[in-house]
């Protein structure tokens, strides 16, 4: 039965005398409403409120007809009349909200609908003179009112002259400042009531934070109640810290204007379950699907889904809210190629959308090649794909392009394969000779490449990184730790790299939308105190050859303790670690057990083919950015886990799903979904893949400095290229790990390029080009034009558009001219640019 935090006092403690107390209220119960016919259901069943000022929160909910609650029962909270048996003891508001008046046992009765069922409550240790706790009472007291949060007081520089920390992560400094900052100007010790601390936020003298309590409230009364203690009470070790916090319910379906209350339960550290619905801070994080009351009460306001994030005392969780756009849907034609196809239409039933048909051959045939392996298919493969009558031809076409076909002489795709994924990840490792010279560089790249090209399992690839030490000439992963050289950003680039997990903010104070607080930054970062480099004069080596090893000593300190930080992997227990402590912080990263490494991993991949991830952005994977469709990335990946973590096998689970071949055109139904793939998101061509597209369609393939000719832009291993085509469409220079860094939105540059510059109009007018090409074989009118869709859209022009087409033909000066003009609006188009 939950309790609340209060106070350590006097009251009523033995076991026995609990029990007593217990016994005599069940005494004196009786049930009004037949469990077996009762409509409706109240929780807690039964309430202990433990010291002055407890309170809890009350829930009823409606039954369904075989006498149940699921996700869609009506809550009643609000609804239900509420009556105390004793206010001496317990007082209950118009919303179900308990609050401790007295010692002793009560009833509180709940009516809905004519039917009463009674709630036993239970109170001790109400006191006169009640000891406040600071950490349990006071800080609660003023996060619910927002006086830490990055807007007021904990700003950088505090307001007024006053500064907390952010969300009381320093309870220390935030006791010093409100009792001693400023000659203690704050707080009245002879007279409580004219102390700054009431005045201020009741707005009895002027507050630029406008008015945060009442005089007749909970909370201002803690306050008083603390400040007229002899010695205002400071932080103290035996003060229980939360744990962890529960939000119930955690789900709910329902119509446009359903409500719901909350109810916040958090655990301690010394093992209690309390009810902290008063002091928790709820926020819509859709406010156009859902709005949240400062109380816990939603109101579904528009259709889709959202959730009402939950913080309290450093700890974070959500509830999900659905409202659906349509009462059912049929999914007509829909098939299940596998798993990923049962879950998805088990959310488009949910949610009542209905999905596209599914995208003609010429459309899948393009996505997935440029999917998979970043190349257009040329001209002969596109053909004989669509010509090609055998029924199973797309999910034999995704294998050969893995290479995972049965028949190894089809399996000629590898090369391409690697070099399309080795720039993705050379991307996030920020492999850049501007960085680590153009060896390191070349050692890392060559690394990656041969890594994917052999499908290493990714568990091995990440511990092969996170472990490396040696020659960083001869070991390419170990250049890893010249790009970050310091804890600190190890810390930060590996979390967010491999566990989705952006740390960033908890190096300075507890992350706001999250659990983790300094501790677990400096404790993370401690597993890479011990490594470092030596220079090539140290070993005899050469030139500026660098080896990364791992020392004997070295620690991170906390910057507020300066203790010496334990190696501490995410929400676990610090590891004692002799020898190299990045072992054991790998083989955790990398552990099927780890609830972020194969989640994060998965949610990367489905962005890259589904044009979003189930979590965006696609690195922040934290409590209060939940999936779009949680289930579906649960058992992706499970099932990426259990394969052994092989990359490929992912890749080839979700392109063989038809949710990936759907089209991408919206219907009227689907239009206004953006996050449950309903229709395939439309994508812009990287810099590298679109360069290489041109030089396919015009036949003319670009030359890269210091590099062989034939060399494409997806086998480029640097950041650094002094060609313009690539800066314009956004190649980035590896300088974060943030997949933001490759930017996927279209300028005036880009457009300028594509119409007017030399990399489109030289190539296409080039004298050994595919037109010029065309031209010498004499192909007739109907070839080629079909070649030259063929080469940039990968489908033959349709009878409509050749009739239009031989129209312009006839009005242009000479062919040549017709077919430069031709390709060159082929190559404009939105279905070259972009993948469909």
């Amino acid at each position: 039965m939950p309790a609340c935090p209060h106070s350590t006092g006097t009251g009523l403690r033995s076991i026995k005398r609990l029990i007593a107390l217990a016994l005599a209220l069940l005494a004196n119960h009786v049930i009004v409403a037949d469990a077996a016919a009762a409509t409706f259901r109240v929780a807690p069943a039964s309430v202990e409120l433990e010291g002055t000022f407890a309170r809890a929160q009350l829930l009823a909910t409606a039954l369904e007809t075989d006498g149940s609650t699921n996700d869609r029962s009506a809550d009643l909270t609000r609804q239900a009349v509420y009556a105390s048996s004793n206010p001496q003891v317990v007082t209950v508001s118009d919303a179900g909200a308990l609050l401790a008046t007295g010692n002793g046992p009560a009833v509180v009765s709940v009516t809905a609908g004519g039917e009463a069922i009674e709630v036993p409550v239970a109170v001790s240790g109400v006191e006169e003179r009640p000891s406040i706790g600071f950490v349990s009472h006071v800080l609660p007291v003023l996060s619910k009112a927002g006086c830490n949060a990055g807007a007021c007081h904990a700003s950088q520089y505090g307001k007024g002259g006053f500064k907390l920390s952010v969300f009381s992560f320093a309870p220390d400094e935030d006791y010093l400042a409100i009792l001693r900052d400023r000659q203690g100007r704050r707080v009245n010790r002879l007279d409580p009531d004219r102390s700054l601390l009431l005045l201020k936020p009741t707005l009895a003298v002027p507050h630029g934070g406008n008015r945060r309590l009442t005089a007749d409230s909970v909370d201002y009364k803690i306050l008083r109640a603390w400040l007229s203690a002899e010695t205002p009470a400071g932080p103290k070790p035996e003060e229980p810290r939360v744990r962890s916090i529960q939000v119930l319910p955690g789900r709910r379906v329902g119509q446009p204007g359903f409500t719901q209350q909350l109810q916040v339960l958090a655990t301690y550290s010394d093992g209690k379950t309390r009810d902290v619905t008063h002091w928790a801070r709820f926020d819509s994080l859709d406010e156009s699907v859902v709005a949240v009351a400062n109380d816990g009460l939603f109101t579904a306001v528009g259709r889709g889904q959202s959730s009402v994030m939950v913080r309290f005392e450093g700890q974070a969780q959500v509830a999900t809210v659905i409202v659906p756009y349509a009462d059912s849907v049929a999914l007509a034609g829909w098939t299940e190629n596998n798993f990923v196809d049962t879950l998805a239409a088990a959310r488009f039933r949910e949610l009542g959308i209905e999905p596209s048909p599914p995208a003609d051959d010429a459309t899948f045939l393009r996505r997935a090649f440029l999917d998979a392996i970043g190349t257009l298919p040329s001209v002969e493969e596109a053909a004989a794909f669509i010509d090609s009558p055998d029924p199973d031809k797309r999910t034999k076409l995704v294998d050969r392009l893995l290479g995972l076909s049965a028949d190894a002489s089809q399996n000629v795709y590898n090369n391409q394969y690697s070099a399309w994924w080795s720039l993705k990840w050379s991307d996030l490792l920020r492999s850049s000779s501007s960085t680590i010279g153009e060896q390191g560089m070349w050692a890392l790249h060559n690394w990656i490449n041969e890594s994917l090209r052999e499908n290493k399992p990714f568990d091995r690839f990440v511990r092969e990184l996170i472990t490396a030490t040696g020659s960083v000439y001869r070991s390419g992963p170990a250049n890893y730790y010249r790009i970050a050289n310091n804890p600190q950003d190890l810390a930060e680039n590996t979390a967010q790299l491999f566990l989705g997990v952006r740390l960033q903010c908890a190096k300075c104070h507890h992350h706001p939308f999250e659990k983790y607080s300094q501790d677990h930054y400096y404790g993370f970062a401690a597993f890479f105190a011990r490594v470092g480099t030596k220079g090539s004069q140290e070993f005899g080596l050469f030139g500026g050859e660098q080896v990364v090893l791992v020392r004997s000593s070295g620690e991170v300190g906390h910057p507020k303790t300066g203790q010496a930080m334990k190696p501490t992997p995410l929400e676990a227990e610090p590891i004692e670690a002799a020898g190299d402590r990045r072992r054991p912080l790998a083989e955790w990263m990398t552990s099927p057990d780890n609830p972020f490494f194969a989640r994060n991993v998965v949610n990367r991949y489905v962005a890259y083919l589904l044009g979003r991830g189930l979590v965006e952005p696609i690195d922040d994977m934290r409590a209060t950015n939940p999936a779009s469709n949680a289930e579906l990335l649960d058992r992706l990946a499970a099932d990426f886990t259990a394969s052994g973590f092989n990359l490929k096998h992912l890749l080839r689970t979700i392109m063989t799903s038809r949710l990936y071949q759907l089209e991408s055109q919206p219907t009227a139904d689907n239009a206004a979904d953006r996050r449950f793939y309903s229709h395939y998101q439309v994508k812009r061509l990287a810099a590298e893949p679109l360069l290489d597209a041109i030089d396919y369609a015009t036949g003319v393939r670009t030359k890269f400095r210091n590099l062989p000719p034939g060399t494409r832009a997806i086998e480029l291993p640097d950041g650094e290229y002094p060609d313009y085509f690539l800066k314009t469409f956004g190649k980035p220079r590896r300088v974060s790990v943030c997949e933001c860094e490759r930017s996927s939105e279209a300028n005036l540059s880009q457009a300028l390029h594509t119409l007017n510059g030399e990399s489109v109009a030289g190539k296409i007018a080039d004298p050994n080009g595919r037109v010029a090409k065309l031209m010498a074989a004499g192909k007739s009118f109907d070839e080629s034009v079909h070649e030259l869709y063929l080469a940039t859209w990968s489908r033959r022009a349709t009878p409509e558009e050749l009739a239009a087409l031989k129209t312009f033909l006839d009005q242009s000066p000479d062919p040549k001219t017709f077919y430069e003009d031709l390709l060159w609006t082929l190559i404009n188009s939105k279905p070259f640019l972009f993948v469909r």
